[in-house]
């Protein structure tokens, strides 16, 4: 079994991924794309430039040192090294895994099976068509790139970008080109989404008989999974990017996990976190304590969220009262559809009334479809359902027409209906695709207007073409995952007999009782991973009474000899007997060990055949060789190896009685 790390990703917008090798199939875990990268173009170009800037090296990085270029978008590089056709299966993690997918359905030879919850192909079908619509608006307003191959990729041009937007395009290292791709079409997305076979949370598939594969809630987001995987070299759980408790989504279904060999943990999201005392790893639970996730601080995490949320409600507020609008883009379903009840509900206890707009191109149906999947919500949404309430408040606000629904930001109904100050959500954190662009441009000068960004892009970067800014900039970070802290615990309930760890996290200490042991892994290495259980066969009772056992003293094993047909199926290795009962005593087919010389020549001798020993020697490639001279009834030389017995005669009758006889004096069946 092998794992590569091919992205640590960037967070809960670009998640990593990975490549597992496990029983001779290849299993892809999430497709992101990088939208952070996104920042190094500009959103309101004036025409794409027919000849590179020139700039002073040491020059403070402006507005226009970004590309004036049809925006392309950024993949994980090293998934390019791999051909599509060698991926069997593929398994998206989340909406945000799944945003790069229709780059690879879209390759020649691609045929993996794609498995995703429906929810997670459901929302992440919606954010792929709205992604679309937003660029094909770009290209609709601004022009499109006219070349295949646009003049800012030339190596020329790229020499002469500012090391900032350098870095971005190229990496660190200066070689990652080849991850920018063209967008893809409507068509593109079609297809794509068509290929993937959905599943509930639990629901058990199985792939070509040897993987059974099973989809548990992470918590994350709306539909959001871990993995499991059953195979006859191993259970396996894949830890994504993981939310005990969730406001919207329901929770970590740890237990399903229990018990796995080998635990892939992924979530990278600590790394990320400023809390300095993420650093400090205090937790030593007690031994085979089952419920030791008790005394975790998850609720604390769930309780800052909360205070979270209800900051940017009263920033919201507090903007509106001084007379300027808020403006919201965010990829985040859930915190979105929590941000719309409660900024709505601080309006009403202040007696404000300001109208919140959402303008997505797929808002109205995103709006429909989190009020009808209740099974993939926390207990308290679901509770809702019982009581006969909406599962979200957006549908009492749409209706009372506290919340306004518009498609496009040019739309004739959202000219006839607007008014300022305002709240407004919309999609794409980057800054440089949708509904954000014309109203940033609109409200950068207001200094009491309020921008809400998320954690995940460099914001200087991305405010950069609506400088000199008045508006004031509030940017959150959201939990993305598990914090430091809980891993160590985790772990420890989870009970693995191996776990793939980043390499960045191995500096937890975990205790010398810990009964599992921890690989680190590192990103574009492939990490070996130890054989986790012997292989189990099933064999029916009919078979199962023609054993004859012959036991091996050296080894100090039985064995014996069966025949029938080795099938795999349902992740287990099967023997089906044939109608023709095997001939247990037939001639051995299988031997061990080299034929003890003394007690070859009695065996030959009883037969009529005179030998002697010869003498030993060394061949070409250093092995020892022993010989018996065979002189009566012909000639013949029997060369004794360690791996192997070779028998030269000249007659075929005397060959077989040689044959014969080294059979009798080894151990066989």
């Amino acid at each position: 079994m092998k794992f590569t790390c091919l992205s640590k990703g960037g967070g809960f917008h670009f998640p990593p991924c990975h490549i597992l090798n496990i029983c001779g199939f290849r299993i892809l875990f999430d497709v992101p794309l990088d939208f952070s990268a996104l920042t190094i173009f500009s959103p309101i170009p004036t025409g794409f430039d027919d000849e590179p800037k020139r700039r002073e090296i040491e020059a403070p990085l402006g507005a226009k040192d970004l590309i004036c270029s049809e925006p392309w978008y950024k993949t994980v590089e090293s998934l390019h090294l791999w051909k599509a056709s060698s991926i069997d299966v593929v398994l998206i993690s989340s909406p945000m895994g799944l945003l790069g997918l229709p780059f690879l359905t879209r390759m020649k030879g691609f045929s993996a099976k794609i498995y995703a919850t429906e929810a997670t192909a459901r929302i992440g079908q919606l954010m792929l068509e709205d992604l679309v619509s937003m660029h094909m608006e770009f290209r609709q307003f601004n022009g499109a790139e006219e070349s295949d191959f646009p003049r800012w990729m030339r190596w020329e041009d790229l020499a002469r970008l500012p090391s900032a937007l350098k870095d971005i395009v190229l990496g660190n290292d200066g070689g990652k080109l080849g991850g920018w791709m063209p967008l893809y079409s409507a068509v593109d997305v079609k297809d794509c989404i068509r290929k993937i076979h959905t599943l509930k949370y639990a629901e058990e598939t199985c792939y070509n008989g040897t993987l059974i594969i099973k989809a548990f809630s992470s918590g994350l987001e709306i539909g959001a999974c871990n993995w499991g995987i059953n195979s006859p070299k191993g259970d396996v759980a894949f830890v994504s990017n993981s939310v005990f408790l969730s406001g919207h989504a329901m929770g970590f279904d740890y237990h399903a996990l229990v018990g796995s060999d080998l635990v892939l943990y992924s979530d990278f999201s600590s790394l990320h976190a400023m809390d300095d005392k993420e650093n400090e790893i205090n937790y030593v639970p007690s031994a085979n304590d089952s419920l030791s996730l008790r005394s975790l601080n998850y609720t604390d995490d769930n309780s800052e969220e909360s205070e979270k949320l209800a900051f940017v409600c009263s920033c919201a507020v507090d903007a509106v009262k001084t007379g300027g609008s808020v403006l919201i883009p965010m990829n985040r379903i859930g915190i979105l559809l929590q941000l719309l009840e409660q900024i709505s509900a601080s309006l009403d206890s202040s007696n404000l009334k300001v109208p919140i707009y959402f303008i997505s191109s797929v808002a109205e149906e995103l709006l429909a479809l989190t009020n009808i999947i209740p099974e993939w919500l926390c207990r308290e949404r679901q509770e809702k359902l019982f009581s006969g309430e909406p599962l979200f408040a957006h549908v009492e606000l749409v209706r009372e027409k506290k919340v306004h629904v518009f498609s496009a930001v040019h739309s004739p109904e959202l000219l006839t209906n607007w008014q300022e100050p305002c709240i407004v959500f919309s999609p794409n954190g980057s800054l440089r695709l949708g509904p954000v662009v014309p109203l940033l441009q609109r409200w950068c000068g207001d200094q009491n207007s309020l921008l809400v960004l998320e954690d995940g892009i460099d914001a200087e970067l991305a405010l950069l073409p609506f400088k000199p800014m008045a508006i004031k900039v509030l940017q959150c970070s959201f939990l993305s995952g598990m914090k430091l802290r809980n891993v160590q615990p985790l772990l420890e309930v989870l009970q693995p007999k191996v776990v793939a760890l980043p390499e960045d996290l191995t500096n937890i200490s975990f205790p010398k009782s810990m009964p599992f042991s921890v690989l680190p892994y590192t990103e574009n290495e492939t990490l070996s991973i130890p054989r986790l259980k012997s292989s189990q066969l099933e064999i029916p009772m009919d078979l199962a009474t023609q054993f004859n056992f012959k036991k091996l003293k050296q080894e100090h094993i039985s064995v014996t000899r069966l025949k029938g047909e080795l099938t795999v199926g349902h992740g287990k290795y099967h023997l089906l007997s044939r109608n023709k009962p095997a001939d247990l005593k037939c001639r051995h087919i299988m031997y061990w060990g080299s034929p003890d010389v003394g007690s070859l020549l009695a065996a030959l001798s009883k037969m009529g055949i005179k030998g002697t020993i010869g003498g030993g020697m060394m061949d070409a490639e250093s092995e020892s060789v022993s010989t018996v001279q065979i002189h009566e009834p012909n000639r013949a030389c029997i060369e004794i190896r360690a791996t192997s017995t070779v028998i030269t005669a000249a007659d075929e009758n005397l060959a077989a009685h040689i044959s014969v006889a080294i059979s009798s004096v080894l151990a066989g069946i």
